[in-house]
């Protein structure tokens, strides 16, 4: 019986992975990231954007280390295919506060300069995606 368990689980975790195109989420390769009809807008306004030139998904979406970014990639790739085999998600898709801790911090990274001439106080940081939330999807 656990034998049969275990290999429904793996035949359907197998389809599921080459179905959704699993793979293709361990690269840095955008296009990964419009798998999923729901990240399309986001994907094309990336394609017009100026960060297209400097930036992949990768670069603004997780941590910058190895480990945290692929610890990001697989809880975020685990709740993102519940959510869309349940179809229990929000429309337009929304940042959650993990995910916008990680893009604040990869502004703060690439525009340090600019950073450090805005904020004045520690603790008293403003935060970039709330007045720019649209750069890099331009959407």
């Amino acid at each position: 019986m656990l034998g049969a368990l275990t290999g429904l689980a793996a035949g359907v975790g197998g389809y599921t992975f080459i179905y959704a195109k699993g793979a293709s989420y361990l690269t840095n390769d955008p296009r990964a990231c419009a798998n999923c009809h729901v990240m399309q807008e986001q994907y094309d306004g990336w394609l017009h954007s100026s960060h297209r030139n400097v930036a992949t998904c990768n670069d603004c979406h997780t941590p910058h280390d190895f480990f945290g970014k692929y610890m990001t990639k697989a809880s975020n790739g685990y709740h993102h295919s519940l959510a869309f085999t349940t179809g229990n998600f929000h429309e337009p898709i929304q940042i959650k506060e993990h995910n916008a801790a990680i893009t604040e911090a990869a502004c703060r990274s690439c525009h340090s300069d600019i950073v450090q001439a805005i904020d004045h106080a520690p603790g008293n940081e403003t935060s970039c995606i709330r007045c720019h939330s649209s750069v890099g999807h331009m959407h």
